[in-house]
């Protein structure tokens, strides 16, 4: 397994959640959006300003620093 920031993903690449790397408010927000261990992602826009990615059939967009607290397993 290989595990990746979520914002060193490129468009197209999917992965699932592996970890959250954040404080108690962040992580708590994470998973009310749908974050929770091994939920599936695929990165829709990952360039300058927010990440955009499909998690669970919806499109979600995080900020950078956000982006950057979660930990993929992606799929290979």
């Amino acid at each position: 397994m290989m595990s990746e920031n979520l914002t060193n993903l490129r468009p197209g690449e999917k992965g699932r959640v592996y970890a959250i790397d954040a404080g108690k408010y962040a992580t708590k927000r994470l998973y009310e959006i749908g974050f929770n261990t091994s939920a599936h992602v695929t990165v829709i826009k990952n360039d300058a300003g927010p990440v955009i990615v499909s998690i669970n059939g919806n499109k979600v967009a995080l900020g950078r620093g956000l982006a950057g607290k979660v930990v993929l397993a992606k799929d290979l």
